[in-house]
């Protein structure tokens, strides 16, 4: 049995595949972490002007703008419930 070049997970014929070993620091825990809550945030600054537009309210560029620079999910989730409700979209930050 010969080793193709591509498997690099054994060391030659009849080997038992070496083990995958994951190194995570701290750093690249903290930079994973920080980079899937600005995800949520997103996520959630794309709900507040998903709901406004279901409902028929035109977001204007520096409204669209100043809902997707927020990072504070707490904040988001406010502006979700509010864009279900306001009356227009110069409501949505009162």
């Amino acid at each position: 049995m010969s080793e193709s070049p591509d498997d690099r997970s054994t060391v030659g014929a009849g080997a038992r595949p070496l083990p995958t070993v994951r190194y995570r620091s701290e750093f690249t825990e903290r930079l994973e972490a920080k980079g899937e809550v600005r995800g949520e945030a997103k996520g959630r600054a794309e709900s507040v002007l998903l709901v406004l537009d279901a409902r028929g309210l035109s977001v204007d560029d520096a409204t669209r703008g100043r809902v997707m620079a927020l990072t504070d999910n707490d904040e988001l989730d406010v502006l979700v419930r509010r864009a279900a409700t306001v009356s227009s979209v110069d409501h949505l930050f009162d």
